[in-house]
């Protein structure tokens, strides 16, 4: 796959070329005495692409290549920050622009707490820094619209607010708040935030499987798979993966259907409940409304859901996830997953493995995935959980009315729980999705849009499983 188009922009392209070299060298067993040339594979000319010389070039995708052989140990975090690539962003913050007419009534001047506005021999209004508190009342009051809050990228995608900028101008990132949900990862236009990659750890597992090791390798792929790939048929990215080397490759979304089906009796039983599917959605509830946590559910992911039944059926089973999801990299490393789960990877990567073994999918045979309800597949998209929980409420014949509350993006989310909270929501069932779309909308998406919740519905339609219970009931036979 030479063709950057596969990609929305061109930082992801980069991200995937650093990927494609480390799994490259990784497969023949070269990485640690060539580590130190991808950056010239990458950038093999003296003149710059991208940056003011080829040699800060380098050394940014040397950063970049270390995040790809996993980042670091001592930060926790599967989102980081290139420092050395987070400079060319002007300071952030309010700033008064030309649009200031030195006006007389100085509503600016009133409005700010800190005594942070001042003005020239003009009249025309400035800012100072060192006292500014960035509260915005300010901008809120000027009747020109003259003060600007220049928000970097990364602090416009970070609807949270965990990122801040730290006295070396760079962004830096709170662990306690931040979600993993690499929003801020996809919308930086240097590419200076990125996500760790876990894909060494991948290609030793399938190598070690290749070489008779006692254990079957699984790829469980989540069903937003559908609206990726967009060159190649399905099947043929099935038919890739089991040539990479993995011995099954199963839906996600029959552990969604799973989740549906549990998920529905505990609403029915609890008579509220908030979603537990997105990994990024239960962090953000637990960091910033702990008081809410006791209403997550209790069912694990459709991801671990599913993983924990193939290995509970199978003892020499290895699974690794596939999906278009950065949060699910920390999810795999909570105690009541790691059991389940070996390993996180995002569509960007399993691209760079197809590549970096010169698989071109789309010369394949087609292959089947078919093992899971259109309600199991539609978890890909806002509402599409909702959806399912009352089809499930359905199916059981419970005597309960789903009121669903599906949130699409995490603003939506916390919004609703800011309702909950106060006891002014009328809803009983939050979904909670903190990318916009659902994870159609993730940041490790090859592609992003909205042609993509039309994919996902054709998908589902087309699952031979037309309810849940005829999916759950498979895994009883």
């Amino acid at each position: 796959m030479k063709n950057q188009r596969v990609f929305d922009t061109k930082v992801q392209y980069l991200k995937y070329k650093v990927l494609r070299e480390v799994a490259r060298q990784a497969w023949y067993d070269t990485l640690l005495e060539n580590v130190l040339d991808i950056p010239k594979i990458i950038v093999p000319g003296k003149v710059p692409t991208m940056r003011c010389c080829v040699y800060k070039e380098r050394a940014i995708l040397a950063e970049r290549v270390k995040l790809a052989m996993g980042g670091s140990k001592d930060n926790p975090n599967v989102i980081e920050v290139i420092d050395i690539a987070c400079d060319e962003c002007p300071a952030a913050g309010y700033e008064v622009t030309d649009s200031c007419r030195g006006c007389l009534a100085h509503r600016c001047e009133e409005a700010c707490p800190k005594e942070a506005i001042s003005f020239d021999h003009n009249h025309v209004a400035r800012i100072d820094k060192s006292k500014c508190i960035e509260c915005g009342r300010c901008s809120k009051v000027c009747p020109y619209s003259a003060i600007a809050n220049r928000k970097r990228p990364c602090q416009n995608a970070c609807k949270i607010n965990a990122i801040t900028i730290n006295e070396d101008q760079a962004a830096a990132i709170d662990n306690e708040k931040c979600i993993s949900c690499g929003a801020c990862v996809y919308q930086c236009p240097f590419g200076a935030i990125m996500d760790k990659s876990f894909i060494l750890d991948v290609i030793d597992l399938i190598k070690k499987s290749r070489q008779g090791k006692d254990y079957r390798l699984y790829a469980v792929v989540a069903p937003s798979i559908s609206s990726q790939f967009s060159y190649a048929k399905l099947g043929q990215v099935i038919s890739g993966l089991k040539l990479l080397g993995f011995h099954t490759v199963v839906e996600a979304a029959l552990g969604a259907d799973m989740v549906a089906y549990e998920e529905s009796k505990e609403l029915a039983e609890k008579g509220f409940l908030t979603s537990s599917c997105c990994p990024a959605f239960v962090s953000y509830v637990k960091s910033a409304f702990p008081e809410l946590s006791e209403h997550i559910s209790h069912n694990l992911s459709p991801m671990a859901t599913i993983a924990k039944y193939i290995k509970d059926t199978d003892d020499n089973a290895k699974i690794i996830f596939i999906g278009p999801c950065t949060a699910k990299k920390a999810e795999v490393q909570l105690e009541s997953v790691s059991p389940y789960v070996d390993a996180a990877l995002t569509f960007e990567e399993l691209q760079a493995l197809f590549d970096s073994r010169d698989i071109d999918i789309t010369t394949l045979e087609e292959d089947v995935l078919d093992n899971a309800s259109y309600y199991g597949r539609i978890f890909a998209r806002s509402g599409g959980l909702s959806d399912a929980v009352a089809e499930g409420i359905k199916e059981r014949k419970l005597e309960f009315e789903v009121k669903a509350c599906a949130c699409d993006g995490i603003e939506q989310c916390k919004a609703a729980l800011m309702k909950k909270k106060h006891n002014a929501l009328s809803e009983n069932f939050i979904e909670g999705m903190a990318c916009v779309g659902g994870c159609i909308g993730g940041a490790g998406c090859l592609t992003h849009g909205e042609k993509n919740k039309a994919q996902v519905d054709i998908y589902g339609r087309q699952a031979m499983e037309k309810t849940i219970t005829d999916a759950v009931s498979l895994l009883r036979l």
